[in-house]
């Protein structure tokens, strides 16, 4: 008898939010599921206002557009908060007006449910720093209004569906801090995507053509390999560009410094070849340190706040451009050329270093003349042996 009071009782819920047209009861049990699926994690109290006697576009991190559940934002956003544990239901899938689904930091597991796909007007995506493994949903390729895939620092693993690369209105994708191996998809040249973030993962074979609208790429702390000079010419737009600790190799084209960038960090490849850039170059943090790149030191760098040039086969004198913007309190901050075969600097023992700038020549076919604290995995070596230094050609 009480078991069907009790089952009475859900549907005098769900006939009194239908008839004031609140919700969708598709919707209702729908959220149900989820609820059940998910736990406050220790500290949490999120979902304590989850009352399903009451109407649910009230609870938090749920917004209705009419009487469907139109984004669901899962946890507390307030920084430092506990996220949930749990997992995601498949019932989300079932949220046919849902154009967001956010997912706060925490220990949600299991997989992407596959039934997202069929969230056709799903814009944005975003479930970061949980415990959520096995693979993307290849389903998730045909979200055509989908802008933001963010599933970054979680386990996943598998290969980058090649769907989500063709995308025709993805402008973020950011999948780094996981396990996906495999290539990197090709995207197509009309793609409108703006953010490529793919680091820490272990993807590998080369960097494909990537669409000219490109502001933000990483794809650092791969086992990518091959060549870029013919890749990075035409990312005109990118203001950051992160692909050291790759097996990269080749020249890097001069164009490449004169794209709009704040962020330059190549170091940990096999690039090689002369550094010549065609103008003066402002990049504010240019790290090329930890390749191959050889002769002189260009005098055009000398525009840079932050030069890592150390542990390259660099030689002859530093240029007195770079010595005037460190010694003069110029833009330049930070100066390593240590590990190099350089073979002077001009600057007087008796100068005096700002103490906001860092110099570092050791290991060269010099002796340092002024002293300089370095790092210390610079060593404590202040020069090279004699033998590797005279007529070095590189």
């Amino acid at each position: 008898m009480m078991a069907v009071l009790a089952r009475l009782g859900v549907i005098v819920v769900l006939w009194a939010v239908v008839a004031e047209g609140i919700l969708d009861p598709v919707d209702f049990l729908a959220l149900q599921a989820v609820r059940r699926s998910l736990d406050d994690m220790p500290g949490s109290s999120f979902f304590e206002a989850w009352d399903f006697t009451a109407d649910p576009c009230g609870f938090p991190g749920v917004f209705c557009d009419g009487n469907k559940v139109s984004a669901l934002a899962l946890g507390d956003p307030r920084a430092g908060s506990p996220g949930l544990s749990g997992r995601l239901d498949q019932a989300l899938g079932r949220l046919s007006a849902l154009t967001e689904l956010s997912l706060v930091p925490g220990r949600v597991e299991g997989e992407l449910p596959e039934s997202l796909s069929s969230c056709r007007n799903l814009r944005f995506l975003a479930v970061s720093k949980n415990l959520i493994s096995g693979q993307i949903p290849d389903g998730l390729g045909g979200l055509s209004n989908l802008r933001t895939l963010d599933v970054s620092f979680n386990q996943i693993s598998g290969t980058i569906p090649a769907s989500i690369a063709t995308l025709p209105s993805i402008t973020n994708l950011i999948l780094c801090h996981n396990h996906l191996t495999g290539g990197i998809p090709s995207f197509p040249d009309s793609s409108p995507l703006i953010r490529l973030d793919l680091k820490h993962n272990d993807l590998s074979g080369g960097v494909p053509n990537l669409p000219s609208t490109l502001q933000y790429l990483s794809l650092s702390a791969n086992r990518l390999t091959g060549t870029v000079d013919s890749v990075l010419p035409r990312l005109t737009r990118l203001n950051y560009l992160d692909l050291s600790m790759n097996q990269l190799d080749g020249p890097i084209p001069a164009s490449v410094f004169t794209l709009p960038l704040s962020v330059l960090q190549l170091q940990r490849n096999f690039f090689s070849g002369l550094l010549q850039p065609a103008n003066d170059v402002t990049i504010q943090v240019v790290d090329l340190s930890y390749n191959r790149f050889w002769g002189p030191v260009s005098p055009l760098l000398a525009g840079v706040g932050q030069l890592y040039l150390n542990n390259n086969r660099f030689t002859g004198e530093v240029p007195a451009r770079l010595v005037q913007e460190l010694v003069g309190s110029g833009g330049l901050q930070v100066l390593y050329l240590q590990h190099n075969f350089l073979t002077g600097i001009e600057i007087s023992p008796a100068s005096s270093l700002p103490s906001s700038v860092s110099l570092c020549l050791m290991y060269n076919c010099m002796v340092p003349p002024v002293y300089a604290p370095c790092p210390l995995k610079a060593g404590s070596t202040n020069t090279r042996p004699a033998d590797q230094c005279p007529e070095w050609r590189g």
